[in-house]
């Protein structure tokens, strides 16, 4: 994607035990790229939102195992210090099924090997695949994707499609291209008119600070909204469509994503308006039927909520907006049932939530 009409990814490996990541918590105000050398780098470049978002999390994970093995010196024993290592990485973030998924794949992809040096390339091999196959899937979710919004513009005698999204879900959360944002840039591309709602997200508004930073780096027409505000657009039928991303999905269609997707869902069942999930097959736990039971929910500190950060005399400056001593719930996430889910986009196609339909996609 273009930021200031250069080209970027979010994650790349810069040099041997160098890879370099675009810290996010610092957007829109200041563009930093961040050094991770270590598997500590990775463990609080993931823990710390530096980089988030599920798919960008697992290909974080992934060169994080790779720092690991450029980190050790010795032959012997980094086979049991590869395994610490990955252990600690899966604590970073408990919700997106891609950190541990990521791991997965690099600890079965070095077993048998005996040489660090044959390690460290194997490891740096499986991290760049995962990285170029997560770029390839979500232009794909958006050839597929467009294909919804181009209906709904001819339904519309060509005026503008305006959709409606919540959190970040765009190339800032993948490596490119983005998830729920795919199908959007594909349109805009395409000469298709679009306006998209952007919710502000809060507690730490990735909607008000992240999505709309993109959007604008891409041309696209948007409009930041208080979180509240979905609803009354729906009711009012400006909304034509609400299209988010997930961090983790069941097997039968439930849909983890960021506190507030569930309200979402909600308004939009009410108002008769398609609620659209984009996400790569990696993100969908076929080892979990119920989300609402089985999904975790991660619990972050209070200061998201009790502190709002923005700019004020050059610098990135945080305020408290809450009584000092009050105690706060800060919920990550929420899950919306399946029942409420009009599909799912992904690389291999749009399916119902459903198991069987779901299952097909892994099959072809």
């Amino acid at each position: 994607m273009r930021v200031d009409q250069q080209d970027y990814q979010t994650i790349w490996h810069k040099e041997q035990g160098l890879v370099q990541v675009i810290d996010q918590r610092h957007l829109p105000f200041k563009f930093i790229i961040r050094d991770l050398t270590t598997h500590q780098d990775a463990y609080w470049a993931i823990s710390e939102m530096v980089v988030r978002g599920a798919p960008l999390i697992g290909v974080t994970a992934s060169f994080g195992i790779y720092l690991t093995l450029m980190e050790e010196r010795q032959e012997e024993g980094w086979q049991h210090r590869l395994k610490e290592s990955a252990s600690h990485l899966r604590r970073a973030r408990p919700t997106a099924v891609n950190l541990s998924f990521a791991i997965d794949q690099q600890l079965e992809a070095l077993q048998g090997i005996g040489r660090l040096e044959e390690a460290r390339r194997k490891a740096l091999e499986v991290a760049q695949e995962l990285k170029r196959r997560e770029i390839e899937n979500c232009r794909l979710i958006g050839e597929h994707g467009v294909s919804l919004i181009e209906e709904l513009s001819r339904q519309k005698n060509g005026e503008p499609v305006n959709i409606l999204t919540h959190c970040n879900a765009g190339w800032l959360a993948t490596v490119d291209y983005g998830t729920a944002t795919a199908p959007i840039y594909r349109a805009h591309d395409k000469g298709i008119p679009v306006h998209v709602w952007v919710d502000e997200t809060r507690p730490r508004n990735q909607g008000a600070r992240l999505t709309a930073w993109e959007l604008e780096q891409h041309g696209v027409p948007h409009t930041i909204i208080a979180d509240n505000t979905g609803g009354l657009l729906m009711q009012k039928g400006m909304v034509d469509m609400v299209l988010v991303g997930s961090d983790r999905t069941t097997i039968t269609g439930d849909v983890a994503n960021k506190i507030g997707t569930y309200l979402k869902a909600l308004a939009a069942k009410d108002n008769r308006v398609p609620f659209y999930a984009a996400l790569t097959l990696s993100t969908i736990d076929r080892n979990l039927s119920d989300g609402v039971r089985d999904i975790p929910i991660e619990q972050r500190h209070e200061r998201e909520v009790k502190y709002m950060q923005g700019y004020a005399n050059g610098h990135v400056q945080k305020v408290l907006i809450t009584p000092d001593n009050s105690p706060v719930a800060n919920y990550g996430f929420d899950v919306t049932p399946a029942g409420y889910v009009t599909a799912l986009i992904t690389e291999k196609g749009v399916c119902k939530p459903e198991k069987k339909a779901i299952d097909k996609l892994f099959e072809s």
